[in-house]
């Protein structure tokens, strides 16, 4: 237990010390004086630390883990001894946030200062680069979203891909279903506090099953990914399902102009500066069989152990050039019985929205963004939502200390709703304040 306790501090001690002299390439971790024992020296030879661009140097591996977007290479720390037999890069990051919440008068309504994200992921190969794993976790209560059994959620990621070359991979586990644009971006990837309110309803979240995707090999000209998952439908670590069904995803995502640099396509703004114009098409569809919570992978059980099939689209459009970018997501959902008995209250939430976003930074430290977001309910659910319609403005502003790794953000939103009978909704404004750090 000593001689154990003794190594895993030697390797702590060998990560920090990687990690407060930064190296412009990979090198083997400097060895300790001759005064250590024989073992030790030799248990430092067989170990490399690898600075957050170290895996520059492995063109092959970053070709396969490019269109992976769980996937981020190039960051953190890592760790791999030098047989190559595994490697290990680990992450965190986190977002502070403060927010305000006013009526049309201006008086304050909500006020809410809180670590909003608090996350740690590990990242890397074993046994071969062909063999991926990615693991993140969660530790605020915005992050665990507890279960509605009350169970802690801590867990986010936790797959396995298999990758044998940069045309396709497969995956086993629990991560993003592939469906819309803004769910797929990573949260640390933004250009405002936070993703829009059309997002925040219909997006699909994570699940857990079996995630494929093909992708063209990269070029300057026409390019393609498509990718499709068969899921349980309950959502991140449900464990099982009695019902039955399951879920059925499919997007298909079109480059006519070629790829994105540096995988912009999924990182909101134009923060590598396209030179040449990019666009981005995209349409995903899933169907979610005997779903038993009311947003699918989200959300409340249904009462009275009750199952609906829900159908849920997408549609996503991207162009960015020389600093300038432009997004727009259309996205629904369809159910054939989205009410319940009137007594439990309950609804699925029916119907679509609309988001519209465009951007332009400056010398790559400012961003200025504005947003449009507008959520429709079909009408025979209007009275359980509150309102006919739902339309949020943001004005963003961001500045960029260490590309999205280091950031301050702050924008400004205001809320209108159409024939609002909702005592909780007001139109009014909100005001955000958010540092992100990340590793």
């Amino acid at each position: 237990m000593k001689r154990s306790a003794f190594t895993l501090l030697l390797l702590i001690g060998c990560t920090l010390a990687a990690a407060q002299e930064p190296l412009p390439q990979a090198t083997p971790a400097k060895r300790h004086s001759s005064a250590q024992p024989d073992g030790e020296r030799s248990l430092l030879r067989r170990t490399e630390f690898y600075t957050p661009d170290s895996l520059a140097m492995e063109p092959e591996l970053l070709e396969r883990l490019r269109n992976m977007p769980n996937i981020e290479v190039g960051k953190g720390i890592t760790f791999r001894p030098k047989s190559n037999w595994f490697e290990l890069t680990m992450r965190f990051r986190m977002q502070n946030l403060l927010a305000l919440s006013f009526d049309d008068d201006f008086t304050l309504k909500k006020t809410e200062a809180r670590v909003k994200r608090l996350r740690l992921r590990f990242d890397g190969y074993i046994y071969s680069p062909k063999l991926v794993y990615s693991i993140q976790l969660g530790f605020t209560s915005y992050d665990t979203e507890p279960l509605p059994d009350g169970d802690m959620n801590i867990v986010r990621d936790a797959i396995v891909y298999y990758v044998p070359n940069a045309t396709w991979n497969i995956g086993f586990g629990q991560t993003k279903i592939k469906a819309n644009r803004a769910r797929i971006n990573s949260s640390s990837a933004l250009q405002f506090v936070d993703r829009s309110i059309v997002n925040s309803e219909f997006n699909l979240d994570r699940d857990f099953g079996f995630f494929g995707e093909y992708n063209l090999r990269p070029g300057d000209g026409f390019n393609l990914s498509a990718k499709a998952s068969v899921t349980l439908g309950e959502g991140r670590n449900w464990g099982s399902s009695s019902h039955g069904g399951l879920a059925y995803t499919g997007r298909l995502e079109l480059y006519p102009l070629g790829r994105f640099k540096a995988k912009g396509d999924v990182i909101e703004g134009n923060y590598e500066y396209e030179e040449r114009v990019k666009i981005l098409l995209a349409g995903a569809y899933s169907y979610n069989q005997k779903a038993s919570r009311l947003k699918g992978q989200r959300g409340a059980i249904m009462p009275d152990d009750a199952t609906r099939n829900l159908g849920s689209y997408f549609a996503d459009f991207v162009l960015e050039y020389r600093g300038f970018a432009f997004y727009t997501d259309f996205m629904g959902r369809s159910c054939d019985r989205p009410l319940f008995s009137p007594e439990t209250g309950a609804f699925v939430y029916s119907g679509k929205g609309l988001n519209l976003q465009t951007s332009y930074l400056f010398d790559r430290k400012w961003e200025i963004a504005l947003r449009n977001s507008t959520l429709f309910p079909e009408r025979e659910i209007q009275p359980f939502a509150g309102y006919r319609r739902w339309n949020q403005t943001t004005l963003g502003v961001t500045r960029y200390i260490i590309g999205h790794s280091l950031k301050l953000q702050a924008d400004v939103s205001y809320n209108a709703y159409t024939r609002l009978t909702n005592p909780d909704l007001y139109n009014g404004w909100q005001i955000r304040f958010q540092l992100e750090l990340g590793l």
